[in-house]
C-alpha cells in the first residue's frame, strides 16, 4: 500500500474508511462499514450509520472518490485554492486550522514540520 499523505499530514492510508475503500470483498467491506459507525459513535458521539460511510480515494483525489468530511474540510479547500502539494509549502504554516488535527495526530505535525524544514 503505498502512503497517502493529506494536505493536513494526516496519512489517508491510516484511515479505516480508506481501508474500507480499498477493501475488495463486498461482505468485509460491509461489515467494515458497520465497524466505522459503531467506532464513530464511541469515540467522537457522532451518530452516523454504516451508509453515511462512501468510499474515499483520499484527501488529494480531485476526481475520485472523497468522504463528505474530506470533501467539506476547510483545509483541504484552502490548500487546493492555493495549489499546495500540503500545508507545509504554505506560507501561512502552520495556521489555526492545524491545531486542531496537531492536537488529534502529533504525527501530522512531525510529518508537516519535517517537509517545511526541508524545503
Amino acid at each position: 500500500m503505498n502512503s497517502v499523505l493529506a494536505y493536513c499530514g494526516l496519512l489517508c492510508d491510516g484511515c479505516p474508511i480508506y481501508w474500507m475503500s480499498i477493501e475488495k470483498n463486498a461482505a468485509k467491506k460491509a461489515k467494515m462499514r458497520e465497524v466505522i459507525a459503531e467506532m464513530t459513535r464511541e469515540l467522537y458521539g457522532m451518530e452516523m450509520s454504516a451508509e453515511d460511510f462512501t468510499e474515499c480515494d483520499g484527501c488529494l483525489s480531485i476526481s475520485g472518490k472523497l468522504f463528505a468530511a474530506c470533501i467539506d474540510c476547510q483545509i483541504r479547500k484552502c490548500a487546493q485554492q492555493k495549489q499546495l502539494k500540503n500545508c507545509a509549502h504554505c506560507n501561512d504554516y502552520p495556521c489555526e486550522h492545524l491545531q486542531k488535527i496537531f492536537s488529534e495526530d502529533p504525527g501530522a505535525k512531525i510529518r508537516l514540520d519535517f517537509i517545511k524544514r526541508c524545503l
